[in-house]
C-alpha cells in the first residue's frame, strides 16, 4: 500500500494508521485536500484497530455526538460502493437488557433523546426482549431498550476502505515509516522528521490512538491518554448459531456479545481495569497481544454462562487481551492543540474508535477546512484539559476507573473515585471537618453538599448514594438553598479559573474578543460572551478592571484552558498584552443571600451600603487581619460578593467569617445548590445551555452584546457580523425557561421538550428549583415563521421523563426574581 517515494512536503501530515487515521485523510481528500500524507510506524491497523470489536452502537446522551456516530455507520454501509472493499457492516440491532430499576429508567431516558435525534429506539417488555435475543436469560429483565439500526462491522476492512478511498482521492498512504520528531516554529506547526526523512507540512494530525500521548509530547501538546488492557472470548463454533443475532449489552454484568462467524465473542467492561504500557510501548508492537489473565476476567465468564446459558457448553477457541487508550473523562479527543497552532487531535476513543472515527474523522477534516468546529464538539475538544490531567501517575490512576465506567450506570451527579485530591482549595480540611462532601471537576476537590452536624455527630458520613431519582443529599441541598434565599450562605469558590490581562493594549484586546463594552471605569466588573464569526458562544465570562492597563478575567474551572486558549490565539499580532493563569494564588469565597450585607458588615471597617459599594464594583476591604478584593456580583440571584482572597491569608479569613458565622446562622452550601440557585434565575452555564453554536442572541445575551461601541484599531469585534446578519434575519430559536407542574419529576439535561405534543426540541440543563417547588431546565425552542415571544409562551409545553410527559410552565424572563432587584438590593 505504500508510496515508492517520501515526499519532502504535504499540506497535512497525519500521523497513525488506525481507522481514526484513515477516516481524517479520506475525509480531507473528500474535501478536496490533495496534498496528504498518512504515515504508519508499522502496518495499518496494527495497533487498536484490529482487534476491535466493530460493534455499531449509534445512541448517545449528546445531539453532536450521536450526529458523528450515525454518519459513521452511513459510510460503513456504502463505502464499498467507492472502493470495492467490503466494510462487513451489517444492521442486525442491538439490545440491552435492563437489570435493574436503575439502568431502565437510563434506557428510558436515553430512547427519548435519541429518538428526537434521529435514531429510532423503542424500549420493550422482557418478553420482547427475549424474542429479540431467543438464547437469552430474561429472568430479571426489567425492559431493553432495542435500536434496529445498530449493528457490526469488520473494524480492518472499514481502516482499508477508508485508506484506498484516500488513495484514489490523492492521498499518499506509507506504511513502515516511524515519526521521530515534529517541528515548528512561532507557535506552529512546521513538519515532521522520520527515520526516511523529514516532510514540511501546514498541518500535522496526531491519530496515533495509544502512542497518542507520546506523539503530543514530541510536540509538546498535553494529550492525556492511557492504555488499558481489554479483554474478550471467542468461543469455538456453536451447531445452528442465528447469524442475525443482534448485538447484546449487558452493562449491568460489564459484558457484551456479538455473533462471529458461527460462534459468540464476549468482553468485558470490567469496573477495576488493568492499565498497560506505563513503561512505554514496544518498538516492536505490532499486531501483539498481551499475556491472558483469566482470573480477571473469570467474574464476567460467570455470569455471562447464566445470562447466556449456551456458553456452559460452549468451549473457548480464543482468550484475547489487547490494549485500548483511554481519556481522564471517558470522551475521545479532538481538535487543534491550545499549545500548537496547525497541530490536530483525534485518539484517545475509549473503546468506541469504530463507531465514533467515521464521523469524526469528518467533523475534524471540516474543523480544519474552515478554521472551526462545524458544530458543538465541546465534549471532545483537546482544550477541556488541564495540565495537571496529563501527568503520568494521574492517568494511570484513572485508567482503572474509566474503562468500567463506559458500562457503569451513568447516574447524575457521579464522580470519579480515582486520580483525587490533587487540587485544593486551601480550606478544603476545614470543609471536610464540616461534612463536604468533595466531587471534582478538573483535578479540583469541591464541596458539592454538606452533611448537617446533627448527623455528621450520629456517624453519619457524607458520601454519595447515586439514583435517577432524589438522592441521599437532595433533602440536605434543600436547606442549603433555603437558607441562600432567606438568610445567608457560604460558597468556597477557589477553583474559578483566573487570568490577568494586562499591558499597553489589554483594553484594546479585550474589546476587540469580547462582545460587552469592556470600558469600564477602574473597579468595576461587567459580564461578557466571547463570539465567534457565526455570533455563536465560545466563551462567558465577567471581567474587572483593576487599573487603566490591568483586568481580571473570571472563567468556569473547567474552562479555563480553553478560555485561554481563545484570548491567545485571537489576540491580534503585535499588540502589547500578556495573560498570565492566576488561579492558584487567590482564593475566592462567595457571601450571598438577603442576609450578606448583614453578615459582612461587622467584619470590615468599609462601608457595603448600597450606594458605597454597588453591584458589579470591586473593592478591596479588610476582614479580620486579611486584605482581601471584593467582588459585587452574583450566579445566584440574590446579594453578595465574591471575596478574593491571597491565598496565604485564605484560612485566617475563613476563620474569621466563621467565627462570626456560627453565631449569625451562616450556612455552607455546595456546588449543587450554586447550580439549583443559578438555574432558578435562567443563568446560563456554558458547556450546557450555550456553547460555540449558540447564537447569543437566540440564548437571550444580547444585553451583553454592544454593537455600537467603538472599533478598536484590529477591527470590530469578533462576531459583530454574525450578530448583526441575526438581527437582520431574526431568531430561528429561542431559549426558554421551564418548570414542571408536577414536583416530584427531576430534570438534569437532554429531556425531550413538547410543544403542543410535537417534539421540538430538549433540556439544555437542568435541576431541581427548591425554592420555586419543582424542576426548573433551560432549551432550546425553534420560533415559528412570523411568531413572537407572546406567541410562544402561549403553547402548551411538555417534558418527557423517561417516557413520561409532564405538563411545564415557561418563561423568557426568569422564573425567579425577573426583575434582578434581589442581588441589586
Amino acid at each position: 500500500m505504500s508510496e515508492k517515494t517520501l515526499p519532502k512536503q504535504a499540506k497535512a501530515v497525519i500521523i497513525g494508521g488506525g481507522v481514526a487515521g484513515s477516516s481524517v485523510a479520506y475525509h480531507l481528500a473528500k474535501l478536496g485536500w490533495t496534498d496528504i500524507v498518512l504515515l504508519e510506524r508499522k502496518q495499518l491497523t496494527s495497533g487498536t484497530t484490529w482487534h476491535a470489536a466493530g460493534l455499531i452502537g449509534q445512541s448517545r446522551p449528546s445531539p453532536s455526538i450521536q450526529k458523528i456516530t450515525q454518519y459513521s455507520a452511513h459510510l460503513y454501509e456504502t463505502i464499498e460502493a467507492e472502493t470495492d472493499i467490503s466494510t462487513g457492516f451489517k444492521r442486525n440491532g442491538s439490545i440491552l437488557p435492563a437489570l435493574s430499576e436503575h439502568r431502565a429508567e437510563e434506557a428510558k431516558r436515553l430512547a427519548a433523546a435519541a429518538s428526537f435525534y434521529g435514531l429510532e429506539c423503542e424500549i420493550v417488555s422482557p418478553a420482547e426482549t427475549k424474542a429479540r435475543y431467543p438464547l437469552l436469560n430474561a429472568d430479571d429483565v426489567h425492559c431493553g431498550l432495542w435500536i434496529g439500526a445498530d449493528g457490526q462491522a469488520d473494524p480492518a476492512n472499514v481502516t482499508l476502505a477508508m485508506a484506498k478511498g484516500a488513495r484514489q482521492m490523492g492521498a499518499q498512504v506509507f506504511e513502515n515509516i516511524k515519526v521521530t520528531a515534529i517541528h515548528q516554529k512561532d507557535g506552529r506547526v512546521t513538519g515532521v522528521s522520520t527515520d526516511q526523512g523529514d516532510i514540511e507540512a501546514e498541518y500535522v494530525v496526531n491519530c496515533a490512538g495509544m502512542w497518542g500521548h507520546h506523539v503530543g509530547k514530541m510536540a509538546g501538546v498535553k494529550v492525556p491518554l492511557h492504555a488499558c488492557e481489554h479483554f474478550y472470548i471467542v468461543t469455538e463454533p456453536i451447531p445452528d448459531l442465528p447469524s442475525n443475532l443482534p448485538v447484546l449489552r449487558v452493562p449491568d454484568e460489564c459484558a457484551y456479545y456479538k455473533e462471529d462467524a458461527g460462534k459468540i465473542l464476549l468482553g468485558a467492561f470490567e469496573p477495576v481495569a488493568k492499565p498497560w504500557g506505563m513503561d512505554g510501548i514496544s518498538e516492536d508492537f505490532c499486531f501483539d497481544q498481551l499475556p491472558e489473565d483469566f482470573d480477571h476476567f473469570e467474574p464476567i465468564l460467570s455470569a455471562a454462562v447464566n445470562r447466556l446459558p449456551i456458553l456452559e457448553t460452549a468451549g473457548i477457541h480464543t482468550f484475547f487481551n489487547g490494549p485500548e487508550s483511554f481519556t481522564p473523562d471517558d470522551q475521545w479527543i479532538m481538535g487543534e492543540a491550545p499549545e500548537l497552532k496547525n497541530f490536530y487531535n483525534m485518539c484517545g476513543f475509549n473503546s468506541v474508535g469504530i463507531v465514533s472515527s467515521g464521523g469524526a474523522g469528518r467533523a475534524l477534516a471540516e474543523w480544519m477546512d474552515a478554521g472551526e468546529a462545524p458544530f458543538d464538539l465541546s465534549a471532545v475538544d483537546i482544550r477541556r484539559f488541564h495540565n495537571i490531567q496529563n501527568n503520568k501517575t494521574y492517568l494511570y490512576n484513572r485508567a482503572t476507573e474509566v474503562l468500567g465506567l463506559l458500562y457503569a450506570d451513568h447516574f447524575p451527579y457521579r464522580q470519579f473515585a480515582t486520580a483525587r485530591g490533587v487540587r485544593r482549595s486551601p480550606i478544603h480540611d476545614r470543609l471536610v471537618e464540616r461534612g463536604a462532601c468533595m466531587g471534582e471537576v478538573a483535578g479540583w476537590e469541591r464541596a458539592n453538599w454538606f452533611l448537617p452536624p446533627e448527623e455528621k455527630a450520629e456517624g453519619k458520613t457524607a458520601e454519595y448514594e447515586y439514583s435517577w431519582r432524589r438522592q441521599n443529599w437532595f433533602d440536605y441541598s434543600a436547606a442549603e438553598h433555603k437558607a441562600v434565599r432567606e438568610h445567608v450562605g457560604f460558597f468556597d469558590m477557589t477553583s474559578f479559573g483566573k487570568l490577568r490581562v494586562e499591558g499597553a493594549d489589554a483594553l484594546e484586546v479585550l474589546q476587540y474578543i469580547s462582545s460587552n463594552d469592556i470600558d469600564i471605569p477602574v473597579g468595576r466588573l461587567i459580564y461578557t460572551t466571547w463570539l465567534n464569526q457565526k455570533g455563536g458562544i465560545e466563551i462567558d465570562v465577567t471581567v474587572s478592571r483593576l487599573s487603566e492597563t490591568a483586568f481580571l478575567v473570571i472563567t468556569p474551572a473547567a474552562t479555563l484552558p480553553r478560555n485561554k486558549s481563545w484570548l491567545e490565539r485571537n489576540m491580534p499580532e503585535g499588540a502589547h498584552c500578556v495573560v498570565t493563569d492566576v488561579t492558584a494564588l487567590e482564593s475566592v469565597f462567595c457571601i450571598m443571600g438577603p442576609k450578606a450585607r448583614d453578615f459582612l458588615q461587622p467584619l470590615t471597617p468599609q462601608s457595603l451600603a448600597n450606594d458605597d459599594f454597588p453591584f458589579g464594583s470591586v473593592q478591596e476591604i479588610e476582614i479580620g487581619m486579611g486584605v482581601v478584593r471584593a467582588h459585587r456580583v452574583s450566579y445566584v440571584g440574590e446579594l453578595g460578593w465574591e471575596l478574593y482572597v491571597s491565598a496565604d491569608q485564605a484560612c485566617h479569613v475563613f476563620d474569621t467569617l466563621m467565627e462570626r458565622g456560627d453565631e449569625f446562622g451562616l450556612r455552607l452550601c455546595g456546588l449543587h445548590v450554586l447550580d439549583s440557585c443559578r438555574i432558578e434565575k435562567a443563568f446560563r452555564h456554558f458547556g450546557h445551555d450555550i456553547t460555540d453554536e449558540d447564537h447569543v442572541l437566540e440564548a437571550g445575551l444580547g444585553f451583553a452584546v454592544k454593537t455600537d461601541k467603538a472599533e478598536t484599531r484590529f477591527g470590530p469585534f469578533i462576531g459583530r457580523g454574525g450578530v448583526l446578519k441575526k438581527k437582520e434575519e431574526g431568531l430561528s430559536l429561542r431559549l426558554l425557561q421551564f418548570k414542571l407542574q408536577d414536583p416530584e419529576p427531576l430534570l438534569f439535561h437532554h429531556e425531550i421538550i413538547y410543544r403542543d405534543g410535537e417534539a421540538v426540541g430538549y433540556i439544555a440543563s437542568g435541576n431541581y428549583g427548591h425554592w420555586l417547588g419543582g424542576a426548573v431546565g433551560l432549551g432550546y425552542v425553534p420560533v415559528r415563521d412570523g411568531e413572537n415571544a407572546t406567541d410562544m409562551l402561549a403553547s402548551r409545553y411538555e417534558i418527557d421523563v423517561a417516557g413520561t410527559r409532564y405538563p411545564a410552565d415557561v418563561s423568557i424572563k426568569p422564573i425567579y426574581d425577573p426583575a434582578g432587584s434581589a442581588m441589586k438590593s
